[in-house]
């Protein structure tokens, strides 16, 4: 079950990002990065948080917790800067937040916090899973916080969900850009990780999973009948790749080869 949270007040935009999150107060107390519906890519890149995220916890990875958060537009209405207003009033209803945690520091390839070869590789077999460009040297979206590493930000992963052409055809393909992952070079046990990782995704796991999509963000694809249709879809997509993992795991272990 993922939490809903009311967000009371609009503290500050956080820049780093592309599709402009921000960071909110709720109802608990609580701090939350703020993914807006109402952004860009609108409810695909929540989904692909939500979703991504979900995984990463099924398969014991660090992320930080996710909720729903409730957002009256009325907590932009006296916001000066104009995209971000605009942001708070495009977003009303249920949107999607990730735990803040204060104080944590990027992950630095430069000058790396230690990551173990079982977590490296549990990490790039988790991203070539999901499909997520946004690991990379230049953007890491990894945070070290606590004396942990902790994984952020996958609204650009599943980019499957963006055309739905072929999606089982694609949901066999290897996974090209793995070659740019920040943790590659030691992800020295991607076989050993494979089979554990991929019983962990149960047909089960991954359905209780994708019923945790809001039905107000599907059923706007045009070659599903219903939000059911569409639902299933993903989950189909999802056992598909699980089943194909000796395709990306060759893959990823072909393009570390190249690093050495």
């Amino acid at each position: 079950m993922i939490r809903t949270v009311l967000a009371t007040r609009y503290v500050t935009a956080l820049r780093e990002g592309g599709s402009l999150p921000g960071l909110v107060e709720a109802d608990d107390d609580g701090l939350y990065v703020l993914k807006f519906r109402g952004a860009g890519q609108g409810p695909r890149a929540l989904i692909a948080e939500l979703v991504a995220g979900e995984i990463g916890r099924a398969l014991g990875l660090p992320v930080p917790e996710l909720v729903f958060i409730e957002l009256d537009p009325a907590l932009g209405r006296n916001e000066p800067d104009y995209e971000i207003r605009n942001l708070l009033l495009a977003s009303p209803g249920q949107n999607l937040g990730l735990d803040y945690l204060p104080g944590s520091l990027p992950y630095n390839v430069a000058a790396p916090f230690p990551v173990d070869a079982d977590l490296a590789s549990a990490i790039v077999w988790f991203d070539a899973y999901v499909t997520n460009i946004d690991r990379t040297p230049r953007n890491t979206n990894m945070l070290v916080w606590n004396h942990r590493l902790w994984l952020i930000d996958h609204g650009a992963a599943l980019y499957f969900h963006h055309t739905w052409a072929d999606y089982l055809a694609r949901a066999r393909a290897p996974f090209k850009q793995i070659g740019e992952h920040a943790l590659l070079p030691l992800a020295t046990r991607l076989s050993a990780v494979d089979a554990r990782l991929r019983a962990r995704l149960t047909s089960a796991a991954l359905e209780d999973i994708v019923a945790l999509i809001p039905d107000g963000w599907l059923g706007d694809e045009p070659q599903f009948a219903d939000v059911a249709q569409h639902r299933a879809a993903y989950v189909e997509y999802l056992l598909t790749r699980r089943d194909a993992s000796n395709v990306f795991v060759e893959e990823a272990e072909h393009a570390r080869a190249q690093l050495v």
